[in-house]
């Protein structure tokens, strides 16, 4: 199938089948994702759920196996000037490309722990984020650290947008979000998987550098403006802060989020 210019002109091609052999449900069914690691990512890890590739022509030669899975599985796509492609994702930071794919939604909690074994795990529970940008760069910590999940309160509007795809750098496909039922019985849930949770507060927590960290934690973030809940912090089985000189009030939760996660990792045996 040739590439074609233009955003308006019909497809040639019919959409592949979902990775689970399901068709999407609807247009609200898929995400429209930009940026290369994004889509790469997205190529690598479910192929399938791939319905529409726009690219920029300079894109091309290092697209080339994307575009022969297209072709092989009668995914359309096309090459399209690079104003179309900031139209299409609705931002200039586009790098190129810009794919609908199927949406994943967030797996209940509790059946993710059902499936997940014992062992040292690190969680992370999102209490008011709200960004996409902080979410995607807490994916990204998230992925380079290896963390299991990321953990969003039941009543969170937070998901997965893609914008917040595009920073978190391909990290969206690797750490799955988990949807939580109410905070009491998700707190039991992970306390009886053996996970300690700790609030992450601005001041008053205990040295993170200087405590000990078990092998199963859940840290639990505070909203960007308000940061960490004191109803939630206090019922938390530990309290840690970042120690610094005093110059700033804190770190944003992005910034936050990837020295905590070091700080587990570092204590972890490789």
């Amino acid at each position: 199938m040739a590439a074609e210019k233009g955003p308006y002109r019909a497809w040639a091609g019919a959409r592949g089948p979902s990775a689970g052999g399901r068709p999407p449900s609807g247009r609200g069914a898929e995400l429209r994702l930009h940026g290369l690691n994004a889509v790469r990512a997205v190529f690598r890890h479910r192929p399938g759920d791939i319905r529409k590739l726009y690219l920029a022509q300079d894109r091309i030669p290092v697209l080339q196996p994307l575009l022969k899975w297209c072709v092989a599985n009668r995914v359309g796509y096309r090459v399209v000037e690079a104003d179309d492609l900031r139209k299409l994702a609705a931002s200039a930071h586009h790098e190129g490309v810009v794919a609908d794919v199927l949406r994943r939604e967030p797996l209940p909690l509790l059946e993710w722990l059902e499936g997940h074994g014992g062992g040292p795990a690190c969680l992370l529970w999102l209490d008011g984020v709200g960004n996409p940008h902080n979410l995607g760069a807490i994916l990204r910590s998230a992925a380079h650290f290896g963390i299991a999940a990321v953990l969003l309160p039941a009543e969170s509007g937070l998901a997965l947008s893609g914008a917040a795809a595009r920073v978190a750098e391909g990290g969206a496909e690797v750490v799955p979000l988990l949807r939580m039922p109410d905070e009491p019985d998700a707190m039991a849930a992970l306390r009886a998987a053996g996970f300690c949770l700790a609030a992450t507060v601005v001041e008053g927590g205990a040295d993170l550098f200087a405590t000990a960290l078990p092998d199963r934690l859940v840290y639990v973030l505070g909203a960007e403006g308000e940061g960490m809940d004191r109803g939630l912090a206090a019922r938390c089985d530990l309290q840690v802060s970042i120690p610094g000189t005093g110059a700033v009030e804190s770190l944003n939760v992005a910034s936050a989020t990837a020295v905590m996660l070091a700080a587990w990792r570092s204590r972890r045996p490789r």
